[in-house]
């Protein structure tokens, strides 16, 4: 799991909330598959609204001119984001997300090797709704600022817990990586900041910055689907 922060700015956040007001919210299981459903309580916009195809492209903009979401994610391909609301007693059970997703009037397939939640609402407006992610060792509490995303692998089994006080709002999509792999994806990743930090350190010309980075772009290389 990959936590990036800082996502979307307090003024871009207000913007975005009063596109949402101008809307009126649907159950929100009419875009989940058939297991994900039976355990599904929550709303969501819209998927055909103009207001939400105009926050998907606004989203996806600012996330493409986001270095750390690029680095972490190397995405060839994102299902459009949706955005879905929690209110008081409502959840999202243990589920995981279907392996494949096609993008409403496209017929194109998209493999979900990450799945993404971007919080829209301050976690302290709320009570409850943390996104539970499990790994090899441990179920993860995630409950971020407003603006900050968390990135995971579309393997791990996930739950959103119930809202006991307010609202939890917040934007989901997944992606397909160019790299498959979670493990290569996180070399890479690993690889790419270290490069970005000694670049910062010594410059871009500096002979062991640019082996490391002609090691990253190699490697990327050897492993892409494109």
């Amino acid at each position: 799991m990959i936590a990036i922060p800082n996502v979307l700015s307090a003024q871009q956040l207000a913007a975005i909330h009063s596109k949402i007001n101008q809307e009126q919210w649907v159950d929100g299981r009419t875009t989940g598959g058939q297991q994900a459903n039976s355990v599904k309580n929550n709303q969501q916009l819209p998927t055909d609204s103009a207001i939400v195809r105009e926050l998907e492209d606004f989203v996806l903009s600012v996330l493409a001119q986001n270095p750390v979401f690029i680095s972490a994610a190397l995405p060839l391909k994102i299902f459009p984001p949706m955005i879905n609301r929690y209110g008081i007693g409502e959840t999202y059970g243990v589920h995981v997300d279907n392996a494949i997703r096609v993008p409403p009037g496209t017929g194109a397939r998209i493999r979900t090797d990450l799945s993404a939640t971007l919080f829209l609402s301050d976690p302290d407006s709320y009570d409850g709704g943390e996104l539970m992610v499990e790994d090899h060792f441990s179920t993860q509490p995630v409950k971020l600022a407003a603006g900050d995303l968390i990135l995971y692998p579309s393997t791990s089994l996930h739950q959103v817990t119930p809202v006991t006080k307010g609202e939890r709002i917040s934007m989901v999509f997944w992606l397909q990586s160019m790299i498959r792999d979670n493990e290569q994806r996180k070399m890479l990743f690993d690889l790419d900041q270290s490069v970005q930090s000694l670049t910062a350190i010594h410059g871009h010309e500096a002979k062991d910055v640019m082996r490391l980075s002609g090691i990253y772009h190699n490697l990327i290389r050897e492993w892409a689907d494109t």
